[in-house]
């Protein structure tokens, strides 16, 4: 996917993700978290044994997932410190 794609895909997967999390980081917070997102959900799903296909709605999917994912790790080490 080229760079203008993976960041429209991060920004939309961020802003879903600040949504269902209830979470408020911005615009470039959103695309940061998406684009992170994808890449660290694709990374655990290919250590599963799962590959991805290169369509926008699964890539999709799997953004949002991870975006989510981050802000939940991010919240929970905010509370233990």
């Amino acid at each position: 996917m080229g760079w203008f794609m993976t960041i429209i895909i991060g920004g939309l997967a961020g802003y879903i993700a600040e949504r269902i999390m209830k979470a408020d980081m911005g615009i470039f917070g959103n695309i940061g978290i998406g684009i992170v997102g994808a890449m660290a959900a694709n990374f655990v799903l290919s250590l599963l044994g799962f590959y991805t296909s290169g369509g926008l709605i699964t890539q999709g999917i799997v953004a949002v997932a991870g975006a989510c994912a981050l802000i939940y790790i991010y919240r929970a080490i905010k509370a233990r410190g």
